[in-house]
């Protein structure tokens, strides 16, 4: 199977299996939106999970993949699973003892760790009260969502990509069933939340167990702190963890700032950055996670030429899917926020504010995936620090854009900075990648963009009249909305496909020949 194929297929295999983690975090936010709406309270649990969700980021889907599995897969290639079960069991062992110590620090220092992240919550007591508790409680998550990212990234260096994008779904499990079944018990429900997200971690390791066994790759750590090959991953992983996570500090600044505004607004956000997080997923994160081992293999082989192709067709690959999705966001904002989540305690303001963010934050949805597929092909060649100096730059526009947009524009001044300083970083990225490696495809990339943009440009239109046009405000419950948004989807969808093929898309082409190679059985 030829490499474009193989990244295609594990890509394919992730989105299925984040598609149905995503699904479950929809109906689990449908669920919290339900019973707790939009109030001070659930601003002191979002805040609070802004923590372990952001060393989710940084570690699950950033630097741990971005470290670890080129030095694995060099490894793997030159040397033979026994070293590479050596290094394993050497990362492990470290990551034991450091994350004991992280993880009892940050429950000790909670109240500290809270002041940093939200100080505008310290004039309200019962707030700032609440969202330490919930930290302290939500803290082990880190520890096990960090062994999770371990096993993830040997198993995606295996080739086993399926198991570890499957493992978020029991988070999204554990949360469900605490808020049906066991926060009613709770005098404040939150705190079970809270319980349910470490659970949630803890089964996210689980999960993954049987897979290592099946591989003859279940380590027991090996307190080998001198390992070259665990100072080669601690070398990469310290930058790593900047440049990789720099769309999470950023949404870490936009904390910041949205603790001094009004009641609800962090909820908001939150809501809003969980429709862009779908796509993200579901396409950007699933393809990175593919395509990083491949690219690995590539560099350590030093075939720039094929590591240019490869990077090239995943990028254009992975544009023509998400500039279709963000259009659709811009477009229904409101629409898709009123189905999913306007329902109990979640009002129509509700509705209205977080749509508003939406709008802003889709903005730079581009920006967020391709971001992660070029700072994997740094990655891949082991390179950290250049992203690490474009990650401060992002993060300084991102703080002089919020301080600029927070006034005229709310909450949605900071999702717009959020999306401005994602875009930064893309360009700065793509720029000195050119300059590393020659040349990229640029001209077939960016023509690709721009065809596809129009596209999508003309797809968004013409959802957005088309859903003014089926007497939207007319329909009488949600089921009858949820039919015509559903609706509307569909003829989108079938219009960017439409569009595309008339313009002779060669990422369009590129897909209906494999599924024709498919049901052809041509693929084996």
């Amino acid at each position: 199977m030829d490499e474009k194929r193989s990244v295609t297929k594990a890509a394919g295999q992730i989105s299925i299996a984040t598609t149905a983690s995503r699904i479950l975090g929809f109906i689990r936010d449908i669920l919290l939106a339900g019973i707790f709406g939009a109030t001070g309270s659930t601003d002191a649990f979002f805040i609070a999970y802004r923590i372990p969700n952001l060393f989710r980021e940084l570690f699950a889907e950033g630097s741990m993949s971005a470290a670890f599995v080129p030095v694995f897969t060099e490894t793997l290639a030159k040397q033979g699973r026994e070293e590479a079960r050596k290094l394993a069991s050497a990362v492990l062992a470290f990551l034991l003892c450091v994350l004991s110590i992280t993880c009892l620090l940050g429950i000790l220092f909670a109240p500290y760790v809270v002041s940093i992240i939200a100080p505008g919550f310290i004039d309200y007591p019962e707030k700032f009260s609440l969202t330490v508790t919930l930290t302290r409680i939500m803290f082990p998550f880190l520890f096990f969502i960090s062994l999770a990212a371990l096993a993830k990234g040997v198993l995606n260096s295996l080739k086993s990509f399926f198991v570890p994008a499957l493992a978020p779904v029991f988070l999204n499990i554990a949360i469900i069933i605490s808020a049906i079944f066991v926060a009613p018990w709770f005098k404040v429900p939150l705190i079970a939340i809270g319980l349910a997200v470490s659970v949630g971690g803890a089964l996210q390791v689980a999960i993954q167990i049987p897979d290592l066994i099946k591989r003859y790759f279940l380590v027991r750590p090996v307190f080998s702190f001198r390992h070259p090959g665990l100072k080669k991953v601690l070398r990469l992983m310290l930058p790593a963890i900047v440049g990789m996570g720099v769309a999470q500090i950023n949404i870490f600044i936009s904390t910041v700032f949205v603790s001094f505004l009004a009641g609800g607004a962090a909820t908001y956000l939150y809501y809003a950055m969980r429709f862009v997080h779908l796509p993200v997923g579901i396409f950007g994160v699933s393809m990175a996670t593919a395509v990083l081992p491949s690219l690995s293999e590539q560099a350590s082989r030093g075939d720039t030429d094929a590591l240019r192709d490869t990077f090239s067709f995943s990028l254009r690959l992975l544009f023509f899917i998400t500039l279709p999705a963000m259009a659709g966001l811009i477009a229904l904002s409101e629409p898709i926020i009123q189905v999913l989540l306007q329902r109990g305690e979640f009002t129509a303001k509700a509705t209205a504010e977080t749509a508003y963010a939406l709008m802003f934050y889709s903005t730079g949805l581009w920006a967020f995936v391709g971001t992660r597929i070029v700072a994997s092909t740094f990655y891949s060649l082991q390179d950290t620090k250049t992203p690490v100096k474009i990650a401060a730059v992002s993060v300084a526009a991102n703080i002089v854009f919020s301080f600029i947009l927070m006034g005229p524009l709310r909450h949605g001044g900071l999702a717009f900075a959020n999306a401005i300083a994602s875009a930064i970083n893309f360009i700065l990225l793509f720029h000195f990648l050119r300059k590393r490696l020659g040349r990229v495809d640029g001209r077939k990339i960016i023509y690709s963009f721009i065809k596809t943009g129009v596209a999508a440009l003309l797809m968004g239109a013409a959802g957005y009249f088309s859903i003014k046009q089926l007497m939207w405000n007319n329909a009488a419950n949600v089921f009858e909305k949820a039919g015509i948004l559903a609706g509307v989807i569909v003829l989108c969808t079938g219009i960017y496909i439409l569009i595309m093929y008339l313009m002779k898309s060669e990422e369009l082409g590129y897909l209906i020949q494999m599924r024709k190679k498919k049901i052809s059985g041509g693929e084996k």
